[in-house]
């Protein structure tokens, strides 16, 4: 959905039970257009929904959100000057996708998520 139009993944390295994936943003993206002019920030769900795709490409297979344990968004995410994010994912998989995901950039932690997947 967002991948290569919103963000490109420039680095990623995984294995069995997890993702580090850098990934770069597109600030001229219209998503910035309207969540805020002159003063963007990236959505919290869109930063959700990156960690899906992320996790989504690796297990090859597409997921829907069960449940959210929990969410934080910590620090408002500007591509302007956040040009790159981060995303370290651990999971397990089993009935559900157990997902303990965050999000940082140069030592600033941007969000902490805990989501189940079907």
């Amino acid at each position: 959905m967002f991948l290569n139009s919103l963000y490109t993944i420039a680095e990623i390295n995984s294995g069995p039970e997890t993702i580090a994936a850098t990934i770069a943003i597109d600030p001229a993206h219209v998503i910035f257009s309207g969540h805020f002019p002159g003063a963007p920030v990236m959505p919290g769900v869109v930063q959700l929904q990156i960690v899906k795709e992320l996790l989504e490409q690796h297990l090859k297979r597409q997921l829907r959100m069960k449940t959210m344990r929990t969410c934080k968004f910590l620090q408002i995410i500007n591509p302007q000057e956040t040009p790159e994010i981060k995303i370290d994912l651990k999971f397990t998989t089993g009935e559900m996708v157990e997902v303990i995901a965050s999000g940082s950039y140069d030592g600033v932690t941007y969000f902490k998520a805990q989501v189940s997947y079907i």
